[in-house]
Parts: C-alpha cells; structure tokens; sequence
C-alpha cells in the first residue's frame, strides 16, 4: 500500500502513522463496525469523488443497522473526506480509495457494545484496478465458492458491516489457492448472490441480467451500471440466477467500487462467451470511465471536484 501524509481521524487530520488504535478496542475482538469504499478519480478538471453522496449516505445506513451512532451528520463526513483528499492531493498522480470506517474504540470490554466509545477515521491512497489493469481488458477466471453468502437470518447483509467480510475472505483464499482470481458466492438456495467484494451481472441473448438485492448489498456502481445500460437502450433483468446459467452466458462481468467493470472469462473451468471482454461487457466499461472521469455531461453531478 502506498502511505498518503494525512489520515483524518475524530474530526483531526493526523499524520499516517499516528492513525493507530488501541489492542482492546471493541471491534477489534467483536466484528462490529462498518466501512465503506469510495473512489477518487483523476479527472481533466482534477481530483473529483465518485457518488461521493450515496456512498456516505450507504454508511450511516449501515451505522443505523449495526446500532452504532455516529458522532458525525452526512454533511461533516463528505466534508472530511473532501478535506482529507485536498490535504494528501500533493501526493497523488493517479486514481485514489477512501476508506471512511466508523468503529467501536477502546473503554468496554464484553459482547454488549453501546458502552463502547464511537470512533470514525478516514483513509485515502493511491489505487489501480482492484483485480489488475489487465484483468479489466482479458478478464478473470473464477470459482464458485464452497461457502455460500452469509444467510439474511443470521446476518445484516444491507450492512457494510466488518464481520461481514470474514465470509469473503474465506471464499477469496480458497479461490486463490485453487488457482483463480475471485470468488463467486451462491447464497442459501444455491442462486448466485455476489462476488467476495463485487456485484455479479451476466449477458445473455442481448440482456443485462443481475441478482436481486435480497440476498447482496445495494452496490453503487451497479446502480450505475443499470443507469448506463438504460441510457444504451440494453435490457434489463433483475431475478434470481442459476449456477448453469453462469456457464452457459454469453458474457459475465463484476462491478465495485474496487473491481470497477471488471470482465469474467472462465467460471468453474467453463469459459464464457469467447473466453474474454465481451463486446457489451466493453459498451459499459467505456461508458463507465466516460461518467467516473468526468467526461459525460449527463452524470457530471455524479462528481464532487475537490478543487
């Protein structure tokens, strides 16, 4: 990871390195805090934050859901983040993450949290393709994973929620160390629920199909997508779907704050489509880095310029 100057932590911005935490602190032993990624792109027009609205909107809902109360309103929060960038801009060259976290510190030990104190830091660095630049041209082999998504009985998936994501990194390793990329997970009626950090859509016969949110979070880029592909006049589908499916789809693609437009060109051994970007896979991904980089009028107030 390449370090920036600043982190802003508590309403302060202090330097990378003084940005700890205590050993105790409660979400460290106990799973509850929440997080959210946002990008920063670098624009003609400088520095500007992706749906930087929607994303801190999505964390305080996800504060609301886990019962953590968050010292800061929306406003101060997307403030904090447009003043940490303009802080760390000097540093910068390329396209940067934000990872605001509102977390359970130090002061009470046990499983009950509201004793515990509130605290939100806010990180920003440099960061390419998530999943490789040239994952985003070829493509990534994939596995559907032996661990299925979290169950909406036990879990609070709506939530950005830290303990989470022990659940997709278990299905992340495993796929890695059986020689893909990613994960794709199938929720508890063995339908396709998500990435271990991403969305899913595939292509068939000219339509966008993508799996319905009972079982996922509310992914922002994939709003987006389904923005674009309205706007290019694509079909849309949003129902359950199968494992065979997948195999047998004309093209299939990821998407995330991280992953981006992230094409898949095998999943299980089985290739799919002609075993690379699909030519619709390719339609989005362009329209999409028109929109991020500032360069489609239509979406401009998807964009909050920070200088």
């Amino acid at each position: 990871m390449t370090e920036s100057k600043y982190i802003w932590k508590n309403g302060k911005l202090i330097p990378w390195k003084e940005a700890t935490t205590h050993i105790l602190t409660h979400t460290l032993h106990y799973g509850n805090g929440v997080f959210e990624g946002t990008r920063a792109y670098m624009t003609d027009n400088g520095l500007a934050i992706f749906r930087l609205e929607e994303h801190t909107a999505r964390l305080l809902n996800s504060a609301k859901i886990v019962m953590i109360q968050c010292p800061y309103s929306k406003e101060e929060l997307k403030q904090a983040q447009i003043e940490l960038l303009r802080a760390n801009k000097v540093d910068y060259r390329s396209n940067v993450y934000l990872r605001p976290i509102i977390y359970l510190g130090y002061g009470a030990m046990g499983v009950y949290h509201l004793n515990s104190p509130v605290d939100v830091a806010i990180a920003s660095w440099e960061w390419g393709a998530y999943l490789g630049e040239e994952a985003l041209n070829k493509g990534i082999r994939v596995k559907i994973s032996s661990f299925v998504r979290n169950n909406i009985k036990s879990s609070m998936g709506k939530a950005k929620a830290v303990a989470n994501y022990l659940n997709s990194q278990m299905a992340k390793h495993e796929a890695i160390a059986c020689g893909f990329e990613e994960a794709l997970l199938l929720d508890d009626n063995g339908f396709i629920a998500e990435g271990s950090g991403e969305c899913f859509f595939i292509i068939k016969n000219g339509k966008l199909i993508t799996p319905p949110y009972d079982n996922s979070l509310e992914s922002i880029t994939q709003d987006t997508v389904l923005c674009i592909a309205k706007d290019l006049s694509i079909p849309v589908e949003q129902r359950r779907i199968t494992r065979d499916e997948v195999y047998v789809a004309d093209e299939a693609f990821f998407t995330g704050t991280a992953a981006e437009i992230t094409p898949i060109c095998e999943v299980d051994f089985r290739k799919i489509g002609n075993g690379s970007r699909g030519e619709m896979t390719k339609k989005l991904q362009d329209e999409f880095f028109r929109i991020v980089m500032g360069k489609s009028e239509k979406y401009q107030d998807f964009l909050t310029y920070i200088d």
